[in-house]
């Protein structure tokens, strides 16, 4: 018999499921809220330029990582040469523990990876569509999904729940389900917290040279959290031109989330220019900002909790279950979850 399977999410951790049940005889559906897929592993373009405001590059700490991205195709593959450097509460700037490990993204975004990935699958994407409900049928042992719509979506014989923590928890507090074993997961799932990052994307009309692509702050005492440069990345930034990727402390990024971009914007490029002590860099010509909410899990779940309901097609996936904030992390989280599903029928 086919297994229906449900997934919440097309970040990494929903297409990596997707992409482990792609051999087992499963007819696997994706609901996403957004228009693309990847999640926080998301490019944009603007005047001429490519970009990652989210996850900056994949990186391939085990050879299960860098074998995956190299089957996907090199066609386009960019691996960012130029360290990683460090700096302080002070904005002195010293070389870094790099190590060696490959920075991979595309010269057309890093959310190839998602797009490569789902190539490969026969899973179906519904795109915006933002999922507010889910209901569970004993007698059938399916689930159901309603969107902010009001349409459906299922019924499943399993469901795969990948949005943040805060956002899973919300779904199942929306869930029609009569099973006390719910109430553990809730609070599991609610246990995990987040670091909220505001993005700023710094467009300048020139370009220095530096030994670095990144630095990242490390006594976590700076406002600014992360600089890297978008122009060490081939196919991202024409020539001649410069492009900073500014991810401020979730301590700045949260008293100045909501702030408007002008104001925000013109603050961060302050710092930024104080770090790389040159005044030009306070002054950008355009300016760009993304912010993630729930960007970085401070910690993991309960496991058990959450492995108690898999006998009732209940999964869960995603980085905050191993909390870390990383692509590939998100991604093996979700291919593992997959497995789990490929092998539960």
């Amino acid at each position: 018999m086919t297994l229906r399977v449900g997934i919440v999410g097309a970040g990494a951790a929903g297409i990596g499921a997707a992409d482990a049940l792609r051999d087992a005889d499963a007819d696997v559906t994706i609901v996403e809220k957004s228009r693309g897929v990847c999640g926080r592993a998301a490019t944009r373009r603007k005047n001429g330029c490519r970009y990652e405001h989210g996850a900056n590059y994949i990186k391939d700490p085990d050879e299960r990582t860098e074998a995956l991205i190299r089957d996907l195709g090199e066609d386009g593959l960019v691996d960012v040469e130029e360290p990683v450097w460090v700096f302080d509460a002070d904005g002195e700037v010293a070389e870094g523990d790099d190590d060696g490990a490959h920075k991979w993204t595309w010269t057309a975004g890093i959310t190839q990876l998602g797009k490569r990935l789902l190539a490969r699958t026969d899973a179906t994407v519904r795109r915006t569509t933002r999922v507010e409900s889910v209901t569970r049928d004993e007698s059938a042992a399916t689930w159901t999904l309603t969107d902010a719509d009001g349409g459906t979506h299922g019924p499943f014989d399993r469901l795969l729940l990948t949005p943040p923590a805060p956002q899973t928890a919300a779904l199942l507090r929306a869930t029609d389900w009569d099973d006390g074993r719910l109430d553990d997961v809730v609070a599991a799932v609610e246990d995990v917290s987040y670091r909220t990052i505001r993005t700023f994307v710094l467009h300048y009309p020139f370009r220095e040279s530096y030994p670095w692509y990144g630095l990242v702050n490390v006594d976590k005492a700076h406002e600014v959290g992360w600089l890297s440069r978008e122009e060490c990345k081939d196919g991202h930034v024409p020539d001649g031109e410069s492009l900073l990727i500014a991810q401020m402390s979730p301590e700045w990024s949260t008293a100045r989330y909501d702030d408007p971009l002008d104001e925000a914007g013109d603050d961060a490029a302050a710092l930024v220019a104080a770090l790389l002590d040159d005044d030009r860099y306070a002054d950008p010509d355009w300016v760009d900002d993304q912010g993630w909410r729930y960007a970085l899990p401070n910690g993991g779940v309960d496991a058990d909790a959450l492995a108690a309901v898999e006998d009732a097609g209940l999964f869960f996936a995603g980085d905050w279950l191993v909390g870390e904030g990383r692509v590939h992390r998100a991604l093996w989280n979700g291919h593992d979850a997959g497995e789990r599903i490929a092998g539960s029928e």
